[in-house]
Order: structure tokens, then sequence, then C-alpha cells
């Protein structure tokens, strides 16, 4: 059976861009000189403009100063890792292609193109909605938040299931809170082979931690009250069987 994706509210491309740019720690940087990582290396302007802390020796500084001005000459990458261990972690892929300006003691990286890459498709970012988006009020927050829902709450996630249509769960192994924004909850069903993405809706966006936990506890009061799924239940009598 194909994976079966449940589309409901969600971030347009540009927030989400900006919020991959937002929590990921490291980058990787391919340039005339090669391709480098840094992690812990660069933080975000208001605009979404990349600045670049390197050492005064490193070749990508000595590029960016030979470079043409306006011609591009590097192209960021940013991976989008899950924080809860499951299959297929890259939840996104970020892409930003233009030129290094020094500025500062660090490097200033001006975009021509951005392109983001989710299960759901590719898509070519607008640059100045990319400039104007902001990111997910939550997203410095997620990985905490996930990986706490799955250490030490797996019944609330079992729980949740209940708001899962049926044939989504057929086959399921193991499912795990994958991402959270202020719009939803997002989790992984995995099966045997293969393996889907569900999202659960929130009733109003949140745009703190305070708001999510109220939106959380209304989409368990609502999982409470629904009949635990078919798929599961049968999962869970040959698992204890």
């Amino acid at each position: 059976m194909g994976d079966r994706h449940t589309r409901t509210a969600e971030p347009a491309a540009a927030e989400r861009a900006r919020s991959v740019l937002a929590a990921t720690w490291s980058c990787a940087v391919t340039a005339e000189g090669g391709r480098e990582e840094f992690v812990g290396a660069h933080t975000v302007a208001a605009d979404g403009r990349v600045l670049l802390h390197v050492p005064e020796d490193s070749t990508l500084l000595a590029a960016a100063i030979c470079a043409p001005r306006g011609e591009p000459s590097a192209v960021l990458e940013f991976a989008d890792v899950a924080p809860v261990p499951l299959r297929n972690r890259i939840r996104a892929r970020l892409w930003l292609a233009g030129w290094f300006v020094p500025e500062d003691g660090h490097l200033a990286f001006r975009p021509t193109r951005a392109v983001l890459r989710q299960p759901s498709g590719t898509v070519v970012l607008d640059l100045d909605e990319f400039a104007d988006a902001e990111p997910d009020p939550l997203a410095l927050a997620e990985a905490q938040l996930l990986t706490h829902l799955a250490d030490a709450h797996p019944d609330a996630v079992e729980r949740l299931t209940r708001l899962v249509e049926p044939d989504s769960l057929h086959g399921a192994v193991r499912v795990q809170p994958l991402a959270v924004d202020r719009h939803g909850l997002t989790l992984r069903i995995e099966r045997a082979r293969g393996n889907g993405d569900v999202r659960l809706p929130f009733h109003a966006p949140a745009d703190d931690v305070a708001q999510l936990t109220e939106r959380m506890h209304v989409l368990l009061t609502q999982a409470s009250a629904a009949s635990c799924p078919r798929a599961l239940q049968r999962q869970r009598t040959d698992r204890d069987g």
C-alpha cells in the first residue's frame, strides 16, 4: 500500500524555509575551493541572510574576497533532521545559491536562488517572500518538545492515533512524532515496508509553547473520546499473544 499523507493547514514554503534556517545547527558550503561542513558557525539575519563565521585562514574567505562581485560563487545546503530517531530522518533540505561578501569579520551570504525540498515536492522560493517570512514560533523549541513527547509520553502518542484514519494505520509497526509547528502535529507511521506521515491540525494556531500545550490537550481530549483503531488493536493482540 502506498504512503498516504493527510494535508491540512501548514506553514507556507517561505516560512518553512526560514524555520529550517533558524533551527539547523550546521550547513554545507560548496564553493570553488570544494565542499566544507560548518557546525555552529552560522547565524541568520532578520532578512534571511546567512552570516558565516570562518577562520581567517579559511579558503572560503579567500575565495569570497577574490570572486567577482555579484556572480554566484557558492551553494549552501541545510538539512532539517527529525530530532526523534526514526526512518528517513531528513524532513527537508534547503539550498541557497549566491555569493559571499566579507563583512565585519564574517561572511554575509547574498542569495540569488532559494530551493526547498520536502516530501510533498520541491519549491523554488520567491526571494522577497523568503526575506519577509519569519520562522515558525515553535521552531527553536521543536526538538525538545518532540523528544519529550516521544520519550516521556509514548502513551499519549498512541492515544493520538485514534484521530488517524484506520487505512493509514494498516500495517503500522511504530508511530512516532515527526514534526510540530504552530498549525499542527505530524506523526510518522512506520510499517514493515515503507512509512507514511499523517498531520493532526490544531483548532487554532499556537504562537508559543503555552498555547501549544493547550492545543495538545485538545487533541488528546478528542482522541480519548474516539475509539481505538482496529489496526492497532490487532497489532497489540499479535504483540501480546
